[in-house]
């Protein structure tokens, strides 16, 4: 069976460093970060007290109204605005475009769901038990992991393939990979996917907290996310949602499209160690990276940029750095390599597909994001800082195929290769 192109049409985003594409592209080649004070809820008796949160998001400014926003999970409409941008961008559902909405799917994730619903529930469930149990009617279908993409898949009379993927922090990677083995196989002209994410609350803190895994750098929260660096102290926690339109290629050249790139390959694997911990010596990261390698069909030394899951934590950076070192051998020095969320913050679900976008960005325009906060006498001896890690300052160079990298608790790893289109 010859297998179908598959190349992006369509890119919305809702992020920590803009609600839009274009300003989230924008903010994140300056070096900006995303992160400030929380004030989705007073945080002042946690140890974190920040976030890279979304600023001055309105439901309504993406059609939805007051009622439909009160039985939408946050996460939810992030996905709903974030689809929205997407499918306009793309210009598939158009009248013009020809395209068949029972040939049209939603893979579309989230690592956690509707947390602040759940919390919401939880809360007054704890407050009222003496007067027997009373819950919200929406609660279930606001709050569980698949609803964005059953609401996005509703809301634009999607017929195709339709479900949600969950794999911690390597979800909307995996979600992207599935909606990619679709397209290829034929059994979807084109896939609405990505993911999206909103734990800014106090279960999602506290959760993190407890477990130590977010830094604690509460003076100064836009230098907190400091993959790479020496004194980093974890990650800092981020939102949003981030949706891309992955469309058959003869599909999307009949219609007249305009084309971001294409997406050439994908690797799964998993650590088999640790609940939360990657394995130290790199071994699912390194297993993961060959695997996308293999299905893209292209040798290590064809790469130039990898978006790398780098959360700023003191083992999982140390870890996939020698599996990169393992992989590409001496290529590795010739790599352009940065981690963006020490501007987005970690968004969970949704940062495989915003690493994706970037990616894709960078092929299409010739420029690397930055790893923004990196001092040059803030240095890990575990670290090797003869690769070019892109501290600072974005760079411009020509890329034709990168590789973005997202790994998951429970060890789940995902790696999704995107090509220039030319």
């Amino acid at each position: 069976m010859e297998l179908k192109r598959v190349v992006v049409t369509g890119l919305g985003a809702i992020t920590p460093l803009g609600n839009d594409v274009a300003t989230t592209w924008a903010n994140a080649l300056k070096g900006m970060s995303g992160a400030g004070p929380i004030t989705h809820f007073d945080a002042s008796l946690f140890k974190t007290h920040f976030a890279c949160e979304v600023k001055d998001f309105n439901h309504e400014d993406y059609g939805m109204d007051r009622r439909e926003a009160r039985r939408l999970d946050l996460y939810a409409q992030y996905a709903i605005a974030s689809a929205k941008q997407a499918l306009e961008d793309s210009q598939l559902l158009d009248d013009n475009a020809g395209t068949n909405r029972d040939n049209v799917g939603v893979i579309y994730a989230s690592g956690i769901g509707g947390l602040h619903t759940f919390e919401q529930e939880a809360g007054y469930y704890a407050q009222h038990a003496a007067d027997g149990p009373r819950y919200n009617p929406f609660f279930i279908p606001m709050m569980i992991a698949d609803i964005a993409a059953g609401h996005i898949s509703m809301r634009w009379e999607l017929r195709g393939p339709n479900f949600g993927v969950v794999s911690a922090c390597a979800t909307s990677t995996n979600a992207m990979i599935d909606a990619f083995n679709y397209v290829r196989l034929g059994k979807a002209d084109a896939i609405v996917t990505g993911g999206s994410e909103a734990p800014i609350f106090p279960a999602g803190v506290g959760g993190f907290n407890v477990m130590k895994a977010l830094s604690t750098r509460n003076d100064s929260p836009e230098t907190a996310s400091r993959p790479m660096s020496g004194s980093r102290d974890g990650f800092v926690i981020g939102e949003g949602a981030v949706c891309l339109i992955f469309e058959e290629l003869e599909h999307a050249l009949k219609r007249g499209a305009k084309i971001y790139g294409e997406v050439i390959g994908g690797g799964m694997s998993a650590d088999a160690y640790h609940i939360t911990a990657t394995h130290p010596e790199g071994l699912g990261a390194k297993l993961v990276m060959q695997r996308a390698l293999d299905d893209a069909g292209i040798r290590p030394e064809d790469v130039d940029y990898i978006n790398v899951h780098g959360t700023s934590t003191p083992v999982g950076d140390v870890s996939e750095v020698k599996a990169i070192t393992d992989v590409f051998g001496k290529h590795a020095y010739d790599l352009s390599i940065s981690s963006t969320k020490s501007m987005t913050g970690h968004m969970l679900g949704a940062t495989g597909a915003m690493e994706a976008l970037f990616c894709l960005l960078a092929c299409k325009e010739g420029i690397v994001p930055p790893t923004i906060n990196h001092a040059d006498d803030d240095k890990d001896e575990n670290i090797d800082y003869n690769l070019d890690f892109t501290f600072n300052k974005a760079k411009e160079r020509e890329i034709n195929i990168a590789l973005s990298n997202t790994f998951g608790f429970g060890g789940h790893n995902a790696t999704i290769v995107v090509k220039k289109w030319k």
